[in-house]
Parts: structure tokens; sequence; C-alpha cells
């Protein structure tokens, strides 16, 4: 029968017992990790968020105490007394292992059923399973201790923004819904009949109205919602470190002060030292010549090389047909490959970038002591194989891969081979970090599926300065003042320097196809502000589930998150989302058309 604390108040948190203790009177709470029974000495592993003690029940027990404590099993709540220690079989497996505590009270204050997967680190439960029961997933320490991390750098960041003169301003979840981006996630109003709110997908208008009311440095961490299809480490609400600055210009005056928060968090969770010095800065079209990618991973080489001039007479059509669209023919060396490297190998990697959007892959492999082999040898003449190994500096022992289609093709193509190659061959190394800069961004792409340019950013994005007078005869030539920051080959965070004059914004919304009569609708109240008095000002969102993730090396961001969502946005746990009551539609003024699945 469960009891109560009855006197037995904690003194102490089961990791924090070292040799020092030794001789103390302490009390004790936490689980049962496991429990030995020996006939006439018990051991009990009780565990807390800390760590790990190990506690003994033996002969100089009461009798009534040492009977409790047979009843003990795996996962019981316990409170206990006694002394701390020295081990006489010591072990280094735990913080605590050169001590433990010689029971003399005991109480078992909630008793556990057999749980559905061990409570382990090394579990080998599967991943759905754990989600059900995700209380009892997040009793395994690692996972403990990844919250504790992210609260740490929580805390770092608070500290760090107050101290450099930043508000912690809340702003609302219900607000309303707003073109561009990601789809929103709606909340009918019971009192307004037909209307919706909308979950911010960011706080960025009203950051942006805090500039404009003088708050002059604002901070949050946010809540933010997305209803979009799920990738891989995605979620539907996530948490941003978002902030927002007044009277900046300048890119850096945003960048600068944002390395500073990074260094700190390193810093006071790592113990790592980034330096005194800047991050390096990469501009956009540098990442995506250079590695395919606007988050590009630098920790390993094999960029990509532009070998279109090579075959700019070329009649092999793959080729020829890529270059007389505008596209281009780009390949990247795998140094010393081709020895590693089967014939399977090669087709199976085919077929991966087939994954990417890409058509196919074409390779040349120059194995030792066995001259050159391609997939389109017959097309190769002797004087292009030349010019694009001098390109690439092709050797003998390397693979060769090359990509022909559109520019955004063959960038998604070779960028996404370069990082499987990487992750195949353990070309990374796990413990270091690169930190970089991206700027120069597009201020808009053309999206086929609308059929108009849309912003790359949104669009309180602002321009170059010298790109203005192109905003109405070649818009997609113009780049944007926004920066992202990446850290090992994953964007970390994003942000932008804002339009603050109320001419350019509109000519930024007509540009984007948005009638008065959207903007008015979209956006009036937004657009009204900018006719009382608007500063420069610039801002930047961290991704905080990423950051954790990234400063805790783990490879998913449902590790970092404590109840996470699944690929299709429900909770194997709660099993949100989920039906409602017919009263509660009909006072939304609802009605639920049911699909013939």
């Amino acid at each position: 029968m469960a009891e109560f604390l009855a006197g037995l108040k904690r003194t102490d948190y089961c990791g924090s017992f070292r040799m020092e203790s030794c001789g103390k009177e302490v009390v004790v709470t936490g689980w049962t990790q496991k429990r030995r029974n020996l006939g006439s000495l018990i051991f009990v592993d009780l565990r807390d968020r800390t760590g790990i003690v190990q506690v003994v029940f033996d002969e100089t027990c009461d009798k009534a105490v040492f009977e409790k404590a047979e009843l003990i099993r795996s996962e019981f709540v316990l409170a206990v007394k006694g002394v701390v220690r020295e081990r006489s079989s010591k072990t280094n497996k735990i913080a605590t292992g050169e001590v433990e505590i010689l029971a003399s009270e005991l109480k078992i204050l909630s008793e556990a059923d057999t749980t559905p997967f061990e409570i382990l680190d090394d579990t080998n439960a599967n991943e759905a399973l754990r989600l059900k029961y995700r209380y009892l997933d997040l009793r395994r320490p690692s996972l403990q201790n990844k919250l504790i991390v992210r609260n740490k750098i929580s805390k770092v960041t608070r500290d760090y923004l107050d101290e450099n003169g930043f508000l912690e301003i809340e702003t609302p979840f219900l607000g309303k819904s707003t073109p561009e981006g990601a789809r929103d996630y709606l909340v009918p109003s019971r009192i307004h009949e037909g209307c919706f709110y909308a979950l911010p997908q960011s706080p960025q208008i009203y950051k942006q109205l805090l500039m404009i009311s003088g708050m002059d440095r604002y901070y949050q961490l946010a809540k933010c919602f997305r209803d979009e299809d799920l990738r891989a480490n995605r979620q539907p609400e996530f948490t941003q470190i978002d902030l927002e600055m007044s009277f900046v210009e300048d890119e850096t005056d945003v960048m600068y002060p944002v390395e500073g928060l990074i260094k700190r968090v390193f810093k006071e969770t790592l113990g790592l030292d980034l330096g005194e010095g800047h991050f390096r800065t990469m501009t956009y079209e540098e990442g995506m010549n250079k590695y395919g990618s606007d988050k590009p991973d630098t920790r390993f080489g094999m960029e990509l090389n532009d070998i279109s001039d090579c075959f700019k007479d070329s009649e092999f059509a793959v080729f020829k047909n890529a270059l007389s669209v505008g596209g281009s023919v780009r390949a990247i060396n795998a140094k010393g490959f081709a020895d590693k490297l089967s014939r399977k190998d090669l087709d199976a990697l085919v077929e991966f970038v087939k994954t990417l959007g890409a058509k196919g892959l074409c390779w040349v492999t120059h194995k030792t002591g066995e001259g050159l082999k391609s997939s389109i040898m017959k097309f190769l003449s002797e004087e292009q194989i030349a010019k694009f190994s001098e390109i690439c500096n092709f050797e003998e022992g390397d693979a060769l891969f090359i990509a022909a289609d559109k520019n955004t093709t063959v960038f998604n193509t070779l960028g996404g081979l370069r990082l499987h190659l990487a992750e195949k061959f353990n070309l990374i190394d796990p413990n270091s970090y690169d930190i970089l800069w991206i700027t120069d961004f597009p201020m808009f792409e053309y999206s086929e599926e609308e059929d108009r340019i849309v912003a790359v950013h949104h669009p309180f994005t602002a321009p170059k300065t010298e790109d203005i007078p192109l905003l109405f005869t070649d818009p997609l030539k113009m780049h944007a003042k926004a920066y992202d920051l990446v850290i090992n080959g994953q964007e970390a965070g994003g942000g932008s320097i804002r339009i603050h004059s109320r001419e350019l914004q509109k000519q930024v919304f007509t540009a984007l196809g948005l009638s008065d009569e959207v903007i008015r609708r979209k956006f009036g109240f937004f657009v009204d502000a900018f006719n009382y008095g608007t500063p420069p000002h610039g801002g930047l969102a961290l991704g905080l589930d990423r950051l954790v993730m990234l400063i805790t090396k783990c490879d998913s961001i449902k590790e970092v998150i404590a109840f996470p969502k699944v690929q299709t946005a429900s909770c194997l746990m709660s099993e949100a989302p989920s039906t409602v009551e017919d009263k509660q539609l009909e006072e939304l003024y609802l009605t639920v058309n049911k699909s013939e699945k």
C-alpha cells in the first residue's frame, strides 16, 4: 500500500553523493531502477533526475524495514533514510559509484506495474511504443539530460539578452490569418460566428509593431505553429528564440549580438570556447555553387564543380538539353572512393538521387590500375575528360559524380549526394562544430505552383538598397538584407533587416501580386502602423529545439521536446487530435463533413 512521506522529506538528490558525503545521514527519494535480493542483503539502485545511488538493506535494518524492502519492484517510488558510507565494491559506471546508503527507514510511496519497456538508455523499444508511454520514456537519463540542457540554454539566453538591453515581451497566440508562409492552424471563434483566429507561425508582425511602439529591443521564447507536412526534424509546434532590435540598418548590427549569444550558450552548456572573432560569412550564391545548399556543411570537402563549358558542344542529350534551358552540368569528386565503391554501390547511388528529384546520375571512376570506367563512357571525348579532370582534380582512385539539369535540381542532387556519401563513409568528425552565416539571399523566387514570384523569407524583408530599382524591372535579380545562421549543415536560425518605409513596403506587396484590397484585409492594422513613424529595425529567430538538438548531438528533434508529435502531426500518448462532442461544434457554428474513405 502506498504511504505518505510522513517525516521522510528529501535532504539530497540521488546523484549528489561522493566520498566526502560519507557519514552523513540523508533522505533520498526516487524510482527503483533495479533491485537485487541476496537473502540477507537487498540492493536497490534508486534513480532521480540527477543520477543513481545504491541503497543497501542488511541485518542492521529494523525487521519491518527489511521485510518492506523485499516487496520493492522495478519503478516503485521510494523514500529512504540512511547513512552514506564507502562502497566495498566500487564502480565507475555511475557518478556515485564509490559510495552507497545504508538504509534505516523506508517508505514505499507508490507501487508500479511492469512497464511496457525497460527504463534504460539503450532500450530497444521502438519509437512508437516509447512515444505512447512518453512519461515513461522521459524517465530515461539521456532524455532527462537533454531537457536539462534545454533549460540551461533557455536560462543562458534570458540572462544574455537581459544583460544586452532586451525586454521579454509576450505576443498573442490568437491572431489574424495572413498570407505567405506555411498553412495556418485555425481556431474558430464562439463569439464571432464564421470567424477564425490563427495560431502564430511566428511573432513576426507583432515584434515589428513592438519596434514601432518604441520598445527598442524585444525577445521572447515564442511558441510557433505551422500546419504543414512534416519532414525530418520538423514539428507542427516548435519554439523560437525570437528577437528584434530598433535603429539597425546593417545586417551585422543583428548578427554580431546573436554571435555573442551563441558563444555564451556553447560556453555555458558545453564548456566550448568559440573564440573572439566573428563567425565565417558565406554568400547564398557561394553556398549553392560550392555545396549545393543554402545551409552547407563545410566540415568536409567534396565541393561542386561547374563543368558546363566542357560539354557546351556535346551531343549527349542529357547534357545538351540541360544547357539549352539555362541549366548546368556539375560534378563532385569523391577523392579516393573509386576503390571503395562496387558497381552495385554506384547503382544504389543512382537510385538514391532519384529520391532527391533527379532523373539520374552519371559517374566516372578511375580505380587503381584499371583505367577509366563510366556509365556514359561512349559519350565522352578525350578532350572533355581532360578538361573536367583538370577542373575537378580528378585522379587515379577517384570517383566523379555528374548531374545535369536545371540548376535547382543539380544543386539539390549533388548537395544531397555529398551529404549521403559523408554519412556513409564517416567523413565528418562527430565532435566538431561548424558555424557560419549565409548572407545575400535572393529577395524573391518564382513559384511554379502559384505562377508568381514569392518572398524567399517573408514580405517584410528589406531588399539591398542598391537593388531597389530592380523591383519592377527584374525582381528575381534582387538580393535581400537577410541572413541565416548555419550549424553543422542545419539552419539554426534566420532573420533580416525589415522594411521601415511605408512606400517601399507597399511596393513589395504589389510586386508580390497583393491587391490593395488584400493588403487592407490581411495587413490593414500593420500597414496603418507605418503611418506613425517607424524606426529602422531588424531581427532574427533561432530555433530553440534545433539548437538543443545540435548541442546535445542527437539525431531527432523529438528527443529534445518533452511531448512531441509524430509524422502525422498526432500525439501517440494523448491521441490528439481527436473528435469532439456535437455540442462543442454547435457552439462554434461548425459541422464536420466526413470523407468516404
